[in-house]
């Protein structure tokens, strides 16, 4: 059974910074893709981050490139996103998704597994 769960999340100040993690169970990430997604209150879920396990390349969004990046730890089946700099209107749930694609995307429809979201806050 494929599960995917994020840890990491919190309370942060303003300009801090947080790792998130997302580990994978029922499947090894060779071959697949994992995104890191994230929806605010009243907002639509935003795409932020892939990666393509196969090689490593990545996908940023723009609203984030330059302060949040994406790694992947295959012994440990995990996926981390690295968020620097962070600013109130960061506020979301984060959630990883994962999906055995070759090409990475930031679209939701383009993502099979999810995992529950872990909550980050951003406030002084």
């Amino acid at each position: 059974q494929v599960q995917l769960v994020e840890s990491g999340g919190g309370l942060v100040q303003p300009g801090g910074s947080l790792r998130l993690s997302c580990a994978a169970s029922g499947f090894t990430l060779d071959n697949y893709i994992i995104g890191w997604f994230r929806q605010a209150p009243g907002k639509e879920r935003e795409g932020l981050l892939c990666i393509r396990s196969s090689d490593g390349s990545t996908l940023v969004a723009d609203s984030v490139a330059g302060r949040f990046s994406i790694s992947r730890d295959d012994a440990k089946n995990t996926v981390y996103l690295q968020m620097n700099s962070l600013k109130p209107e960061d506020r979301s749930v984060y959630y990883c998704a994962a999906d055995a694609d070759y090409y990475c995307s930031r679209y939701e429809r383009d993502y099979k597994y999810w995992g529950q979201g872990t909550q980050v806050t951003v406030s002084s």
